[in-house]
């Protein structure tokens, strides 16, 4: 059987289709809806036009009214542009459900990279006893934070997903009635969501997309390629942040973490009792049928409350489903086996934890509380800590506290509520374990690490609190900063040197599992030194592990844009070669990237099929992937210059005030968008370290200049192109698949940058001279891209990817102009000498509504 092309595919399946639905959409019988579809398609062509010929937004919305709408007041032309924003919108979810709705057909779910085509190739290669010993080692663990990457609220997800449904089924009638309920439901959160909040919509994905997909994926392991009846590997699982990640977040108590891991617990009840449910259908058997329905009847009550007092213990549910199963293959011929199977096999991976609840803080935090903890010791006359304690040196205090054993503390006692609710969590972990087994919450991540005691005051703190005989918590450092991944290896060392800490570790499986941040390092270091360090950090936390005989697990915060160290992962993972652990493959994703790579059936099967087939992939091609000497200098040698080329350009005079004044940073606040704060202090001067790392690269990317994902790279080319030594880096380019995945990544920032947008600000008496250093890099970068790779456009190896990135783009460019024009307008207003600030308020209304379709519609940068 012949295959279309890719982009063939796309075309037929995805932009004919959105054509065809959005003109259908047009038609809705919504006075302000008709009249806003026979504009929109004008207003469209004279921004395209416009751009073209060199206009700025505001001459382009000037033109627009004048020529079509001149007969409109000033208070109608605003009504107007609020109705193009939101009809917008509309049309990005219209695409998001065609996409969705396209997704198996444009990609080839039994292609290169899935399962099914793994177990071909291993059973014609006769490698299938290589393959079960890797699927028994191997993890993937994808961890959902709340980052509020992406703004849809639930109701609206819930949209997606029922027109996915539809538009997959042709069906006209339930495509009308849910465009016009599209049009009926409001985008715009007025309140904040609680961290409770975040927690229940992303519990919305564990429940309709992943509960099915991982089972299916456990299922096709157990069933295909072991076939053996025992249990294996549970080689996929799931992290959660929302409501255990305080980090920033003064909204995340103790109570909200124990509810949110009740929350979890309950869910995974409610499906396993759906599935019993269905299965009694099934087992109508003497013997068996009233054993189903009494383990469904417990499940059910079980969900509903959680102190039921004839709940069953997860130990006990699996038990008698294999006593079930017993019955059924020697009674029943096996009827239904492998359905039972299934759930057992659910059973096996989710427990009564459903998603680990990782907890996370900042270590400058857990410093003011250690302090705090100390005092109160030396104070009660406690024999085990000197009262000279804070004189001591760093390493003679990791000594000191690594050697307290058989003491607790009683947290009553403090009255500050950050110490008090810091020591609190400490105890919820202790309480989830209890409730939900120890992998409810075993992790405790330390952002912000920088030291050997950071790690120790948290490992001590735990032990006097909740964990002092018994220590059945993970603690992860992270490391985020380029200086911080350079002190990384350093820092494990001290810890391995520990005896206290190493024993530990040996109760835990020798494992120590290692963070290192993207975002935080992209914005800190720029795009290539963010990747590089992070590689070179890897290499080294490996090698520093191996010969203390540890296992370094890296868990990468790994964002959804290219610029948060995303864009295409799985190539990541499948280009390490053999001088970095790879156990396991673990990222953080969220927002845009749940939805657009694992919000449907189809895509999450897709996706992490492709995460687990990188690690198999890697493995194969080890040694193919090890980079050799000269291939490190040039590498090493282009992420420096880029990296003094980022530094340089971060620390111009005009570097916070163009984010400050003509980005969209401070509208992220106003969106209600997430639960954190969007900036780490109160203070009303704005400094580079307080910048998030979601406003900073989301505020570049509403200007349509993506900075963090380009920015260096060109100038570091284009020092080996002045020198005639270009064919070094093609050398790289050819040998080397992270350098290759590291570019291919970079274009798609660049793809997606629109410099005609902002080519107004040249001109700009203040901000010319930035805006145009800008420019500069991003023609630089682009110009020595395509001359690397060969290719006639930016993106020309992912057609489909790039035709989904240029409509997405097309549909959002009135949007942007919008945006623009309210921009300007409002820094003319700030500067006029009698400020209208009814006025004013309007047009920052415009500028935070825009924000909403634009990160939108950039689901495909995931």
């Amino acid at each position: 059987m012949s295959v279309e092309p890719k982009l063939k595919r796309f075309n037929q399946s995805v932009l004919s289709k959105y054509q065809i639905y959005n003109s259908i959409f047009m038609t809705l019988p919504f006075d302000s809806v008709t009249k806003t579809g026979v504009l929109l398609p004008l207003f469209h062509e004279t921004c395209k036009k416009g751009f073209k010929n060199g206009d700025d937004p505001t001459a382009i919305v000037e033109t627009f009214f004048e020529k079509y709408q001149a007969r409109r007041n000033k208070e109608s032309q605003i009504n107007l542009l609020f109705r193009f924003i939101q009809y917008i919108e509309r049309q990005v979810v219209l695409f998001d459900a065609i996409e969705d709705a396209a997704y198996p057909i444009v990609n080839n779910m039994d292609g290169v990279g899935t399962l099914r085509n793994l177990k071909g190739s291993a059973t014609s290669e006769g490698k299938m006893d290589a393959l079960k010993a890797f699927l028994e080692e191997f993890k993937v663990r994808i961890v959902l934070t709340a980052h509020p990457t992406q703004f849809y609220p639930g109701s609206v997800l819930g949209i997606i997903t029922n027109l996915t449904e539809a538009i997959k089924e042709n069906n006209l009638s339930q495509i009308n009635n849910l465009f016009g309920q599209l049009g009926k439901t409001p985008f715009f959160k007025r309140e904040k969501p609680t961290p409770y909040n975040e927690a229940k919509s992303l519990i919305w994905y564990l429940e309709n997309v992943f509960y099915k997909t991982f089972g299916e994926i456990y299922n096709y392991i157990q069933t295909n390629i072991y076939a053996d009846g025992k249990k294996h590997n549970d080689i996929i699982n799931l992290g959660f942040w929302p409501g255990g990640d305080r980090d920033g977040n003064p909204f995340v108590k103790p109570e909200t973490t124990l509810k949110v891991a009740n929350k979890l617990k309950r869910s995974v009840l409610k499906k396993y009792y759906e599935d019993l449910k269905d299965l009694r259908r099934k087992l109508t058997f003497r013997g068996v049928e009233e054993r189903v329905i009494k383990l469904e009847t417990i499940l059910y009550k079980y969900s509903i409350n959680l102190n039921y007092k004839k709940a069953i213990t997860h130990k006990e549910l699996i038990v008698e489903l294999l006593s079930i199963r017993n019955e059924v293959v020697k009674e029943h011929q096996s009827l239904y086996v492998d359905e039972l199977n299934q759930i057992i096999n659910r059973v096996h991976l989710f427990g009564y934890w459903f998603a680990t609840l990782d907890v996370r803080q900042d270590s400058r935090i857990h410093h003011s509380v250690f302090t705090a903890v100390i005092d109160h010791l030396i104070e009660t006359g406690d024999d085990s800590i000197p009262s000279n304690y804070h004189d001591l040196s760093e390493p003679e205090q990791i000594k000191l506290l690594s050697e307290i054993s058989d003491k607790s503390i009683d947290i009553s006692v403090f009255k500050d509520e950050m110490v008090y609710n810091t020591l609190k969590t400490i105890e919820v972990i202790k309480d989830i374990q209890e409730t939900n087994g120890e992998r409810g919450a075993n992790r405790y991540i330390i952002s912000n690490n920088q030291t050997a005691l950071n790690v120790i005051q948290l490992f001590t703190m735990l032990k006097l609190v909740a964990f002092k005989d018994d220590l059945t918590v993970d603690v992860v450092p992270l490391f985020e900063t380029i200086d911080d991944l350079e002190n990384a290896p350093g820092v494990m060392e001290q810890l391995y040197s520990n005896p206290a800490y190493m024993a530990h570790l040996k109760k835990r499986g020798n494992k120590q599992t290692i963070m290192l941040g993207f975002s935080d390092g992209t914005k800190d270091g720029g795009y290539l030194m963010a990747n590089w360090g992070i590689y070179k950090a890897k290499e080294l936390l490996t090698k520093m592990s191996r010969k203390y005989d540890i296992t370094a697990i890296f868990f990468d915060g790994r964002g959804g844009p290219p610029a948060r160290g995303g864009g295409k992962t799985h190539n990541f993972y499948s280009s390490l070669g053999p001088t970095i652990e790879d156990k396991e493959v673990q990222l953080t994703i969220q927002g845009q990237t749940v939805s657009s790579n694992f919000g449907t059936l189809d895509s999450s099967q897709y996706n992490l099929e492709q995460l687990i087939s990188s690690g198999i992939k890697n493995r194969i091609d080890h040694d193919k992937n090890r980079m050799s000497e000269e291939d490190r200098v040039v590498m090493n040698d282009l992420a420096e210059t880029s990296y003094q080329t980022y530094k340089d350009f971060k620390s111009h005079p005009m570097f916070i005030p163009y984010l400050e004044r003509m980005s969209t940073l401070k509208y992220y606040a106003k969106a209600n968008i997430g639960s954190r704060p969007s900036k780490r202090s109160n203070s009303d001067k704005l400094v580079f370290s307080d910048l998030r790392a979601i406003p900073f690269v989301g505020s570049w990317s509403q200007l349509k200049q993506n900075v963090p994902g380009f920015f260096g790279v060109g100038t570091a080319l284009k020092v080996y192109e002045d020198n005639g030594e270009f064919d070094k880096v093609e050398q790289l380019y050819k040998n080397s698949k992270f350098f290759k995945t590291l570019l291919e990544n970079s274009m798609m920032s660049l793809s997606k940058s629109f410099f005609d947008l902002t080519k107004y600000m040249s001109r700009d008496p203040e901000f010319g001279e930035f805006w145009n250093i800008i420019y500069a890099e991003y023609q630089t970068t682009k110009r020595l891209l395509l001359k690397l790779t060969g290719y006639e456009q930016l993106m020309e190896n992912e057609p489909s990817g790039k035709a989904s990135i240029d409509v997405r783009e097309s549909i959002v460019l009135p949007l942007l102009t919008i945006q623009q024009y309210a921009l300007k307008k409002v820094q003319e207003l700030e500067k006029a000498e009698v400020k209208d600030e009814e006025q004013l308020k309007i047009f920052e209304k415009i500028v935070t509504r825009s924000l909403f379709g634009n990160i939108n519609a950039s689901r495909n940068s995931a």
